[in-house]
């Protein structure tokens, strides 16, 4: 392949019930990292905001104006002690809660008769990667019914699409205190081992999207 490999880095800003989105921290810093290994990668950043109009007006957009290879997502799990690599996209949403901007989604699923989407076996070469940091993570099977999974499935989507994506992967995050420290009662990880477990996710998706890039 030539050319800069492009990744693209996103998150999520501030919702009902979370006035601090740690992925907003994190995002910077991953985007900010200046390693041999990253000299002949882009790597750009998205916040979304956490609606859903946001999120199919702006992925679309992303992808055909970043023309990003890899897209790695991150969003908040607030009642989460650990990191968690999503390894689907559920075919729910919910209809209790609306979204950032006061909107409820209209029914319970995103798709009708479609079944959970896979974001595929790179997940568990990412957890490798992710705990050889000594960070606290997980797969998980339950990426929820909000703006994370709702994210997810779309990016899936768009794997599957005519464009140069080739690999998607969403990670969620514990919460954080505001200056970056472990938040108490909650979970023992802080802003930096969440930098640190995600700049080994990133090294190892250089390797993996440039992989797919020559299947």
């Amino acid at each position: 392949m030539s050319g800069k490999l492009r990744i693209l880095v996103t998150g999520f800003g501030p919702f009902p019930g979370a006035p601090f989105n740690p992925t907003m921290p994190l995002v910077k810093r991953l985007t900010g990292l200046r390693r041999p290994a990253f000299d002949n990668v882009a790597l750009t950043s998205h916040i979304f905001d956490v609606t859903y109009a946001a999120v199919d007006r702006e992925l679309p957009e992303l992808i055909a104006t970043r023309r990003p290879q890899a897209l790695l997502m991150f969003g908040l799990a607030g009642r989460s002690s650990h990191l968690r690599i999503e390894s689907r996209a559920r075919n729910a949403v919910t209809t209790r809660f609306p979204d950032a901007g006061r909107q409820h989604a209209r029914k319970g699923s995103i798709e009708g008769g479609a079944d959970a989407k896979l974001f595929g076996p790179h997940s568990e070469k990412l957890l490798r990667a992710t705990l050889a940091t000594g960070i606290d993570a997980r797969m998980s099977r339950d990426a929820g019914s909000y703006l994370c999974n709702y994210l997810s499935w779309r990016a899936i989507e768009a794997v599957n699409g005519d464009n140069e994506l080739r690999l998607a992967q969403f990670v969620h995050v514990p919460p954080l205190a505001h200056d970056g420290t472990a938040a108490s009662g909650k979970s023992s990880i802080t802003l930096e081992a969440l930098v640190d477990a995600g700049e080994a996710m990133l090294m190892e998706l250089v390797k993996l999207t440039r992989q797919a890039a020559r299947t």
